[in-house]
């Protein structure tokens, strides 16, 4: 690998000369401008806006440009008088823990190698008492005209170097974090606990850029002359507008669950009383409870209706004696009634033959 810069790394009065490398290289595809009128190339040339006429490299320098917009020319021999003792070497200054260096500074990553024969022990001796202590090196050092933080460490067989932002770099999280007042359950925690569980690790080797080999499929397409056709479940996503936490965690679970060819789970009760379930297995004690309900609402549907037709059975036993006293008097009025008509008419037939006689 082509080495970038050339230079010694110190701690103390031990020097060991270097070399840095590039440790990490961008796979991105780069675009051209072009006319699209004729297919053209767009290309940018510098040119002075006094006098309007394109200038070469060699004949560019460097200017800071002041308040009012004047320029304070700077030469590179101006550059080189000021006291930069890092120029040229990496200049170890301590040693903290690697749980020490926030993330939000590491930047840019180099390999650092041995230059020549003779630096390989002290390289070794740099690499193993790192290792020893477990710590990282904090060091200072000047890269592409200016004086870098930097964090030296241990990567295999190998030292590497990380560029650190200054501290005074990292801008604090001023209206960043939600200003509302927000408050969690603990069932939505545990479906959250629950996804992370599913998702589980990753093996950081078996991702890839989708999108960079989408890219190279069209212009592989374009340039035989076809059309490529969107894949699908493309654009599916919506645009990250939570309309139900508890829902879109359950689905989240089911989905990660799916993708690693597990079956759904039981229901799981979020604890507020709407009769929400989630689809986790994990939970089996909620799963027995939310049965139990569904027992108990049998239970008391079938007490419910035996009840009833114990008391409809009572009423129609209280019923029925007043419904035969009516029978009975219905009857015995009837009797009455033939009884006397019978009597009416025999006391008329006894009368007429008296009647025949006196005529």
């Amino acid at each position: 690998m082509r080495s970038i810069w050339n230079g010694a790394i110190s701690f103390g009065l031990v020097s060991i000369p270097i070399k840095l490398v590039n440790a990490t290289e961008s796979h991105s595809i780069s675009f051209r401008q072009i006319h699209l009128a004729d297919g053209g190339r767009i290309r940018y040339r510098k040119v002075c806006e006094l006098d309007e006429e394109e200038v070469t490299s060699s004949e560019i320098g460097k200017a800071y440009e002041d308040a009012d917009g004047s320029m304070i020319p700077i030469t590179d021999d101006d550059l080189a008088q000021l006291p930069l003792p890092t120029a040229k070497t990496i200049d170890i200054v301590g040693f903290v823990p690697e749980s020490s260096i926030d993330p939000l500074q590491v930047g840019s990553a180099y390999y650092i190698a041995a230059n020549g024969v003779p630096a390989a022990k002290p390289y070794t001796l740099l690499r193993e008492a790192l290792k020893r202590s477990e710590k990282v090196a904090i060091a200072k050092f000047a890269l592409r005209g200016r004086e870098r933080l930097g964090m030296v460490r241990v990567l295999g067989d190998v030292i590497a170097l990380h560029g650190l932002l200054w501290p005074d770099e990292i801008r604090q999280p001023e209206g960043v974090a939600p200003e509302t007042e927000v408050s969690i359950r603990d069932a939505e925690l545990d479906l959250a606990d629950a996804l992370m569980d599913t998702l589980g690790e990753v093996e950081l080797e078996s991702l890839h850029d989708d999108y960079r080999e989408a890219v190279e499929e069209l212009i592989a397409s374009k340039a035989g002359g076809g059309e490529l056709r969107a894949p699908e479940g493309a654009g599916e996503r919506g645009g990250g507008k939570v309309l139900d936490l508890m829902a879109a965690l359950e689905g989240s679970v089911r989905a990660a669950k799916e993708s690693r060819g597990e079956g759904g789970g039981g229901g799981v009760d979020d604890g507020d009383g709407d009769g929400d379930h989630a689809e986790v297995t994990h939970l089996p004690t909620r799963k027995k409870a939310a049965g139990a309900k569904k027992a108990t609402s049998k239970t008391t549907s079938k007490s419910a209706a035996k009840s009833t037709s114990r008391t409809a059975s009572k009423t129609a036993e209280k019923k029925t004696p007043a419904k035969k006293a009516a029978a009975k008097k219905t009857a015995t009025g009837r009797t009455a009634a033939k009884k006397s008509t019978a009597a009416t008419k025999k006391t008329t037939a006894k009368k007429a033959p008296a009647r025949k006689r006196s005529a």
